[in-house]
């Protein structure tokens, strides 16, 4: 009997500590080397969570959950370029005709049909997880009789990128949604030529007013912070869009400092 009452007590101990401090729960699986070679969790997860969130966290934010393919209209919404203006995220991206431009989480092609017309001898390249919204986009390139948007299938770890060949990759509303977003960034970093950029427009988060859910949000600091982890150098953030973050990183190109 003081045996199985051992037991009892125990289990409510454990329990007790799971829900006083939720960070106290097991760490994802993925992880990586410290300067010093000892592995680190890259990720945690948490018991209790929002409910907008997958439970895992990066950096001290939640990743929110993915808005799926059943969305696709909520992307083509004729209200979209009064509420975001996207208008301008394209003609601030200084892209020049040969360009390859990688739109992360192209989601329907909204972005990338608007940005092929300026390739005129470049492409872009549409990357997603969702072959639905590949569909989708492939529906549009024959509607739209556009021939240099490639879909192209990637994986939760992994934009598919070929290794610098990238001038530019483009993320709109997508970054908080990666559920491994330091691989991915690593992918892109790798698929990225030297110099290149990478544009995130995010929901500002730092204005509660904003009327998106929190988790769908960033604030400038927490992007800037994950950007640096992978790398990427921050240049300027523009204030031009009337509810978003536009912030432009670079690839740092070391051979002119092997030039010099």
């Amino acid at each position: 009997m003081s045996n199985f009452l051992h037991f009892i007590v125990t289990l409510v101990v454990i329990l007790s500590c799971s829900l006083l401090n939720p960070t106290l729960t097991a760490q994802a699986a993925t992880g990586a080397m410290s300067t010093t070679g000892y592995a680190y969790a890259v990720y945690e997860q948490r018991i209790i969570h929002s409910p907008d969130g997958i439970g895992k966290y990066y950096m001290g934010r939640e990743i929110a959950k993915v808005m799926g393919y059943t969305g696709a209209s909520w992307l083509e919404r004729p209200s979209r370029e009064g509420e975001e203006q996207p208008s301008k995220v394209v003609n601030v991206l200084n892209l020049k005709p040969n360009d390859v431009v990688a739109d992360i989480g192209a989601g329907t092609g909204y972005l990338s049909f608007r940005i092929a017309p300026l390739l005129t001898a470049g492409k872009v390249l549409a990357v997603d997880v969702q072959p639905e919204m590949l569909e989708i986009i492939d529906l549009f390139k024959k509607e739209k009789n556009i021939t240099n948007v490639e879909p192209v299938l990637a994986t939760l770890t992994d934009p598919n990128l070929p290794p610098e060949s990238v001038n530019l990759a483009l993320m709109v509303d997508a970054y908080h949604e990666l559920e491994y977003p330091q691989e991915v960034m690593q992918g892109i970093v790798k698929g990225l030529k030297p110099g290149g950029r990478v544009v995130l427009v995010e929901y500002r988060r730092e204005n509660p007013f904003i009327m998106i859910k929190k988790l769908h949000k960033m604030t400038q600091k927490q992007v800037r912070k994950e950007m640096q982890a992978v790398g990427l150098v921050w240049r300027e953030t523009k204030n031009l869009l009337p509810e978003q973050h536009l912030m432009v990183f670079e690839k740092p190109d070391y051979s002119d400092l092997v030039t010099k």
